[in-house]
This record gives C-alpha cells, structure tokens and sequence, in this order.
C-alpha cells in the first residue's frame, strides 16, 4: 500500500493567490483533526507568514538555513492559535536584506531540504509556503516534498501561469500533483478553494466557521495528502459534498 504523503509544497503561481492563507487553513484544517502540522516559509522575500504570529522570530526561518543552521528547528517554531486538538506551529521568514540573500543561495537551499526532513521527524504533516518556482529554496522544496501543488488565481493571469510553472517544474524533475484554484474556478483545476469573506488576517483560520471554505479546504487535503477531513467540514456545517471542490 502506498504510503500517504507527509510532506508537501504549496507554490504559488502569481503574487494574490492566497498562497499563505490557503497553507495556514490547511494547518488548521488538519489540527481539527488531532494532526500535529510543521508550516515552513519558504517565501522569504515576501514573508507573509509572519504577519500572522506575534512577538520575535529569532530564530527566523533564514537564520535557520543560515547563521542558526546548527540550532534546533524547534527554537525557530512558533505556535498559531487555533483551539484545535492538534499542533499548528509556524516558522516563519523575518530578515533583513542581507541574510536575506544569503538564505537564497544553493548552500542555504540544502539545509532548508534538511529542515524539511527535520519537522516530517516530528509532525504528521509538513507544509511549505512557496513562492514562485523561481529560487533556490522553492527548487529545494518541490524536490524534497512528498506532494506538489500550484496555487493560482481564478484569471488570465494565473491560467498563463500555470503553464509556464508546469513546464519550468518539469525542467526540474518536480512533478505536479495538483493545481488548486483559489478567488474562483479556473478551468484546469484540480481543486477548487472558494472564495471567503473572512479575508482578514485576524479571522485566520476560519475553515470551521465558513462552511464552503472548509469543503474547498478539505477537497485540498483528499488530493494532495490522501485525508478525510470529515471533522473539519463537521465542524463548519458543511451541507454541501466536498466532491464538489474537486474536478474529476
């Protein structure tokens, strides 16, 4: 029997797609169902992720591949409130330009592979929040994960895009396994996350009050990891089938 996957990245094709709020619901989704999940950033020109913590991030996911490449990763984790039975704790990227760049070198790519085998040592699931398959540590990351999807908007834009990661993923021997579309339905989508009001960074997360949310989140969960969140869409009064967030 094939072993579910553990470990996976979720690339986003375009900036807007809801890259790291979709990963964070996807933790929490998980927690809810009494799964321990490791949230890595690996988007550390963006760092998105660490607008949904407080306090201080030291070490940060950078220092962790660099400076700190030596310390735990547990001292670089930080747990995101979700009241669920479950862990979700986040390590996000908070640096300055110049650790910044040196956490994007070849060097630093391989210890973030390491990091990535680290938390799968420790959690039931390990997410990484990636950007465009267009650095070293989204490389690193879509070779190391056991599953691969893209994030993209419901546009033109995110259409195009996924195009053009799906061959530069193929250049890299990275198999996609999914395209989750997210602010709409795009046309060849395996997934399809809905939009939501709860849109605000304090209403993270918010897959158990939204109920279409927690379906499309749930359709992401079947797909790429193989789970049956049926706590989650329990939890969310889900009245409609999660078979309806995913093209067959």
């Amino acid at each position: 029997m094939p072993i579910p996957p553990r470990t996976t990245a979720l690339v986003g094709v375009a900036g807007g797609a809801g890259t790291t709020r979709l990963t964070l619901e996807l933790a929490a989704a998980l927690a809810t169902d009494g799964r321990d999940v490791a949230v890595l950033d690996a988007a550390f020109a963006t760092q998105g992720l660490s607008d949904y913590v407080s306090g201080a991030l030291d070490p940060d996911a950078t220092s962790l591949v660099t400076d700190a490449a030596d310390v735990p990763l547990e001292s670089g984790l930080v747990d995101f409130e979700t009241d669920a039975e479950g862990r979700v704790a986040v390590c996000p990227a908070a640096a300055p330009f110049e650790r910044l760049a040196r956490a994007m070198t070849p060097d630093a790519a391989r210890a973030f592979e390491g990091r990535i085998a680290e938390a799968a040592d420790s959690f039931d699931h390990v997410l990484v929040d990636a950007p465009l398959l267009a650095s070293n540590q989204t490389v690193a990351a879509a070779a190391a994960c056991d599953s691969v999807a893209l994030v993209a908007p419901a546009t033109d834009r995110g259409a195009d895009a996924v195009g053009r990661l799906s061959a530069r993923a193929a250049d890299i021997g990275a198999d996609i396994d999914a395209v989750v579309s997210t602010l709409g339905a795009l046309g060849d989508a395996d997934v399809i996350v809905p939009e939501t009001e709860a849109n605000d960074i304090a209403d993270a997360p918010a897959c158990r009050d939204d109920a279409d949310l927690a379906a499309g989140v749930a359709a992401v969960a079947e797909v790429l990891l193989d789970v049956e969140l049926d706590s989650v869409t329990a939890a969310g009064g889900v009245l409609t089938s999660v078979g309806e967030y995913v093209r067959r």
